[in-house]
């Protein structure tokens, strides 16, 4: 087992190179992603303390706000300074503007993620675990690199696992009507849509919750009344504990709007924003097909295109992008397969979290992510 271990850190590569991906390790970091590990633990395990299962006592607790901007914060940060640094680490051409233009629409989720939906918009938010904050900071930093490393125009030869033969890169399309004319446009819509109806569903939840914080003190304070209502689940905390009337308040949402058919229409539509965020993806050539000049390493030595095995679910992507004569965004398309794997287990549990505490009557046979499906 020691054996083992040393051998792998020894294969690591150095941290310089960590902070500052290299080509190379560019596709570590993405051969690592796209196998991120956590996600099979969630699909068998509720166990998740943060939010409405999070821990009443935990020495291991962290303040629910800061905690999540910690933790969230480090996508746009780390992306930003990759952006900035990496071209002059290695003498690349200044960025296109599309490449800032994904830049950009990435940071502004981040900054309704990170700074204005727990600093602004909700009403509470209970503490968070250290591991749960680990884990997502660590998902954030292998994203953002490996986006960064795209957006800045390294380069990759994709072989499909198992095989030995490489990907042929599409030929960039020049003129005339085709997919990348249709995909480009259609991708901002998917990421306009999609921001704006997540942001309105989850602010439909935090004024729910409100609502209903105070429709208890009124109730508290007119009759002396501690008995909730059958559809609201009991606060496991007191005005008095928390400073917080809205603490451990929640409320299923009513049948209506966005929530009609699913409970977390917040989750399905971060989907399509990434899902956007890909196709519109599809539009950035790498350096190779930007300058002809090499990308030279740090020791002065021209740097060949480093090999990146295809985990098999991104292999039918691939292929379709090749079909179209679009690029492939690897490191767009991997976040989309985690960011789905990574939440559909949490509103798997979460629907099952409504049926306990409100019954299958309240739920009203709505799915999780999936219209009328009592499993997802």
């Amino acid at each position: 087992m020691g054996s083992a271990i040393s051998s792998c850190i020894e294969h690591l590569p150095p941290l310089a190179d960590l902070i500052h991906p290299t080509p190379e390790t560019y596709a570590l970091l993405l051969n690592i992603f796209q196998y991120f590990p956590f996600s099979l633990i969630q699909w068998l395990t509720s166990f998740h303390p943060a939010g409405k299962t999070s821990l009443n006592h935990s020495l291991f607790n962290l303040p629910g706000r800061w905690a999540w901007c910690l933790m969230e914060i480090i996508s746009p940060l780390n992306l930003l300074y990759l952006l900035y640094s990496l071209p002059r680490k290695f003498s690349l051409p200044p960025l296109p503007l599309l490449n800032k233009f994904l830049a950009a629409l990435f940071t502004l989720h981040y900054i309704n993620r990170a700074i204005i939906s727990p600093f602004f918009a909700a009403p509470s938010m209970s503490p968070i675990h250290l591991g749960i904050v680990l884990s997502a900071a660590i998902f954030n930093w292998l994203n953002s690199g490996g986006l960064a490393g795209w957006l800045v125009g390294f380069d990759l030869s994709l072989i499909p696992d198992g095989s030995t033969a490489a990907v042929p890169i599409p030929t960039p399309m020049t003129g005339g009507l085709g997919p990348k004319t249709i995909i480009g446009p259609l991708g901002l819509i998917l990421f306009i849509l999609g921001m704006g109806c997540n942001i309105h569903s989850e602010r439909t939840l935090f004024r729910l919750r409100r609502e209903e914080a105070l429709r208890r003190l009124n109730q508290e304070t007119n009759s002396n009344s501690t008995t909730p209502p059958t559809h609201t689940s009991t606060p496991e905390k007191t005005k008095e504990e928390t400073g917080n009337i809205y603490h451990k308040v929640y409320i299923i949402p009513p049948s209506t709007g966005l929530f009609k058919t699913i409970l977390y229409p917040h989750y399905v539509f971060e989907w399509m924003e990434w899902i956007g965020f890909a196709m519109l993806g599809t539009l950035v050539l790498p350096t190779s097909s930007i300058t002809a000049t090499p990308i030279l390493s740090t020791a002065g030595t021209s740097i060949l295109r480093p090999e990146l095995h295809l985990a098999p679910w991104l292999v039918p992507a691939a292929k379709v992008t090749r079909y179209l004569g679009v690029g492939f965004p690897v490191p767009a398309v991997v976040f989309v397969v985690n960011a789905v794997t990574n939440m559909l287990p949490h509103a798997r549990w979460g629907r099952r979290w409504y049926v306990e505490r409100f019954g299958e009557e309240r739920v009203e046979g709505r799915g999780a992510v999936v219209p009328f499906c009592s499993w997802l």
